[in-house]
């Protein structure tokens, strides 16, 4: 069978890797791709939000799933033209997708569904927001944009002045453009972040280990955020009993939910969640895999992914056999362009990558690449994610930032504690 991926980070290389293993695929392409994803697959230049385009080379590629990796051909519907030219591609449609492209849509729905999640209220502009806020008392709140802005559109307040900045960058300034134009302001849960991923057919869930990312740009969880700066995979703070809780709470109401808003859901269903006292809460959903969540699940699997995701877009997850497992944890380091996560220059030469292919159990998956005359080069602010295995989660750290040195580029930077929560839970 030939697959078609979409998208060009490096959560796409990491599901062509994982694909390519699968004894079921023959060829794949990767619209638009990388530099990463044109060593394990084919690059075909194509954006991919050109539907027409990619549906065209589908047929005329005999293609025979396409996986669609970023939230922005989800959300504007990239399923729904696949599937009315009958085309197998993998994800939900525009109107599941709406789960991630509208928090106000997904705040609702989990208040429906009785779905734990924090207490909120919903502003169509900037003055009612305004006084909202000044006419309570003056406590942490997160405010955040309605629509898609790439990962930064939520913002962390620590009381009413913070929170007036948001509203004004938001909803007055409009610096997530038409993101801004519904706004959130939640209260702020206290607690650790975990990331629980579900694939799911409408009907079965088939639940993934916990993971956790870092969402900070700095050391010790500072600084602002990012679309990612490195996950691991398990996460001790995600014990057996709580995942079933999470499966119970959480999951399944929300499938159920989905279902009976005539929105039924078959994907990735990304539950970002706050770890509180008084249990597992939402903070949002995602409706594909998170990245860099995706790349320390995948170097994990062994089951054939091929399968897990026919299966699902089949409708048939209940007859697949449990997924297996490397007992081993993956720790994934970003690895980032000066500036980022504000401005920042591409096109700088990175060197040492063949250096780190040759270290034992890791995979270096490029997110922000490109090849100009046969040299790869930065093309975007998260450049790679270092990935590595390790019998324990210190040794998969250890290999992971053993490869992070090899490799080096004019402006190079990562965060040099990732993983390091887990230890301190595992303590």
């Amino acid at each position: 069978m030939n697959v078609l991926i979409i998208g060009s980070g490096g959560r796409e290389h990491a599901l062509a890797w994982k694909l390519a293993q699968s004894p079921g695929v023959e060829r794949i392409f990767v619209a638009p791709g990388n530099a990463g994803t044109a060593r394990e697959a084919e690059n075909v230049d194509i954006a991919p939000t050109d539907f027409p385009r990619l549906i065209k080379f589908a047929q005329q590629n005999d293609i025979g799933l396409t996986v669609v990796g970023p939230e922005a051909p989800l959300t504007l519907g990239i399923v729904d033209a696949f599937t009315a030219e009958k085309l197998r591609v993998f994800g939900p449609t525009k109107a599941a997708a709406e789960l991630e492209g509208s928090k106000v849509f997904c705040k609702n729905l989990l208040r429906h569904a009785d779905v734990p999640t924090g207490d909120y209220r919903v502003f169509r502009n900037a003055e009612s927001a305004t006084t909202f806020l000044k006419d309570r008392e003056d406590v942490p709140v997160v405010v955040k944009a309605d629509g898609l802005a790439a990962g930064k559109g939520v913002i962390v307040c620590a009381g009413r002045t913070e929170a007036l900045e948001a509203v004004d960058r938001i909803a007055r300034k409009k610096e997530f453009g038409a993101a801004g134009d519904q706004l959130v302001i939640e209260e702020r849960l206290d607690g650790q972040e975990a990331s629980v991923l579900a694939i799911t057919d409408g009907q079965t869930i088939v639940t993934l280990p916990p993971t956790q990312d870092h969402k900070r740009a700095g050391d010790g969880d500072t600084g602002p955020n990012t679309g990612g700066m490195g996950a691991y995979c398990p996460a001790p703070v995600v014990d057996d009993d709580m995942l079933r809780r999470i499966e119970e709470h959480v999951l399944v109401p929300t499938v159920h939910a989905m279902k009976r808003s005539r929105r039924p859901f078959r994907g990735v269903l990304y539950a970002g969640l706050m770890l509180t006292n008084q249990g597992a809460k939402v903070l949002e959903y995602n409706v594909r895999f998170g990245d860099p969540e995706c790349q320390p699940l995948l170097m994990r699997l062994k089951t054939d992914l091929l399968d897990v995701l026919l299966a699902a877009t089949e409708g048939r997850l209940d007859t697949i056999a449990p997924l297996e497992w490397d007992p081993r944890p993956a720790v994934c380091v970003v690895m980032a362009s000066e500036g980022y996560p504000g401005k920042y220059q591409g096109g700088k030469p990175i060197r040492g990558l063949d250096d780190a292919a040759l270290l034992k159990d890791v995979k270096v998956f490029h997110a922000g690449t490109a090849s100009v005359a046969g040299q790869v080069v930065t093309d975007g602010g998260r450049v790679l994610a270092v990935t590595a295995l390790g019998a324990t989660i210190p040794a998969a750290k250890l290999n992971a930032y053993t490869a992070v040195k090899a490799i080096r580029w004019d402006g190079a930077w990562c965060r040099k504690d990732i993983s390091d929560r887990a230890l301190a839970t595992i303590r």
